[in-house]
């Protein structure tokens, strides 16, 4: 869920653990691969401070500018009943002040020197964004660490940002007929695991935190032993390195949280959601259990969902928008966090679509893909696109520390990141095949319909 000022909400690290205590000695690390300039990754270097705060720093001397990435692994899964949007609310407090910089500071004294920040929070982790010129960066230690270290919990501005929030999740789900539908769908699909808690939060939730609440989840989450930084562009890894044990050590660890231990039973059969509700045109959505991020089977899944959804070429939007011509858009997407999420597939119909006749054809889609498999040419189309992708989100020093900080924080190592292009390129037909038949089991999803019901004044008039 992106930050309220640029996109209302939707997408860290444990550097150690309860190791990480301070007072354990600081230690750097160099890339495996630092001897070599002809590598991807070449030019990485990582260090943990004594306080657990690992560090990765991806120096580019090329590009004039500095991205930095705060992963803090906390998101909707590590809440409860009572307290569920919390980590997305910290998402907006973490701009509203702190004991150096007050109210509205961290925003202006940034952008006065040439930077702009942005945050998202998922069901796994709140990740905060700074985009700045290289000439600022001791600056921007300086406002990391005092809203990490001395953050406001003025009850004014406490409440304030509640109402925020609130009004995000109205404009976000309550009236957005597709955010209402999955919000629904997810909240069905998981009977037991945290995932089923919305990233926004319950409205009797966010109407009600308390602020022991708020502070108890903050002390807990936003230590630094349950971060990691990282670093990409105009620096070098000792500028950053000092710069973080000046600014950054100080702030003492924290014990480590405890862990999501709950894991979902396996569904034992098919389950439905029917949400009636004023709206021009129906929804389809169905969401599957599959993977986690690091699951072994997750590249054949990924392009699974490319051959299926991805462009006007795709099979779903070639057989419902093109020759059937019963959905206006189709749309696919696959969650992959620390735990097994659910891979959704979103269809838009037309005002009067007929929501049995999409689901049917839909149905007949997925049972061609258990059956007959994928093509070549659909299988190598499916690796152009995601290997195309994977390098051009490198081009950039942003790119860059999203993909740094998702291989360190999802799959362990951020050297991961560059064998991913080869872990694509060796899924197979047959491979595709079976996961399409893991995952798109009907007893293995749940269906999600928003049925349009006309405005009152429009039943009255039908009614007489």
């Amino acid at each position: 869920m992106l930050r309220q000022k640029l996109l209302v909400t939707g997408l860290v690290l444990l550097a150690g653990s309860a190791a990480c205590a301070q007072g354990r000695a600081a230690r750097t690390e160099t890339s495996a691969t630092a001897t070599s300039t002809q590598k991807p990754g070449a030019n990485v270097r990582t260090k943990t401070l004594k306080n657990g705060l690992k560090i990765i720093v991806w120096s580019d001397p090329d590009n004039p500018s500095i991205s930095l990435y705060d992963w803090f692994r906390v998101g909707s899964r590590n809440e409860r009943p009572g307290i569920t949007g919390l980590s997305h609310f910290f998402e907006h407090m973490m701009f509203n002040g702190a004991k150096k910089y007050g109210p509205g500071e961290f925003d202006r004294v940034m952008e006065a020197h040439g930077g702009s920040n942005n945050a998202y929070t998922s069901e796994d982790v709140t990740v905060y964004q700074d985009w700045f010129p290289r000439s600022a960066l001791e600056l921007i230690f300086d406002l990391e660490a005092d809203r990490l270290q001395h953050l406001s919990f003025d009850p004014k501005v406490v409440e304030s940002e509640r109402g925020v929030v609130y009004s995000e999740r109205r404009s976000s789900v309550d009236n957005n007929n597709a955010g209402l539908l999955m919000e629904q769908v997810q909240s069905t699909a998981y009977v037991a695991h945290p995932y089923q808690i919305p990233t926004i939060g319950w409205p009797s939730d966010i109407e009600s935190w308390k602020q022991e609440d708020l502070e108890r989840y903050f002390r807990t989450y936003y230590a630094p032993n349950n971060a990691t930084l990282i670093a990409v562009g105009a620096v070098t890894p000792e500028e950053i390195f000092a710069l973080a044990e000046k600014y950054l050590e100080p702030i003492p660890s924290q014990p480590a949280p405890e862990p999501v231990r709950t894991q979902e039973p396996p569904q034992l059969g098919e389950r439905r959601v029917v949400v009636r509700k004023l709206a021009q045109a129906p929804l389809l959505q169905m969401a599957f259990h599959a993977f986690k991020a690091s699951d072994p089977e997750a590249p054949a899944l990924e392009l699974l969902v490319r051959i299926l959804t991805d462009g006007d070429s795709s099979r779903l939007h070639r057989r419902l928008v093109e020759e059937e011509q019963v959905a206006i858009h189709v749309e696919g997407y696959r969650a992959a966090g620390f735990d097994p999420g659910l891979t959704w597939l979103l269809v838009d119909l037309p005002p009067g679509g007929d929501l049995g006749k999409v689901e049917a054809l839909l149905d007949e889609e997925l049972g061609k893909l258990v059956s007959a498999g994928v093509t070549d040419a659909e299988l190598r189309k499916a690796k152009n696109g995601v290997v195309a992708d994977f390098w051009r989100n490198l081009e950039t020093n942003s790119g860059r520390a999203q993909a740094l900080g998702t291989y360190e924080v999802f799959h362990g190592d951020w050297q991961k990141l560059f064998s991913a292009p080869e872990q694509y390129e060796a899924v197979t037909r047959e491979q595709v095949r079976k996961v399409a038949g893991k995952v798109f089991a009907k007893n293995n999803r749940t269906v999600g319909v928003l049925v349009p019901e006309a405005p009152v004044e429009a039943k009255k008039e039908a009614a007489r």
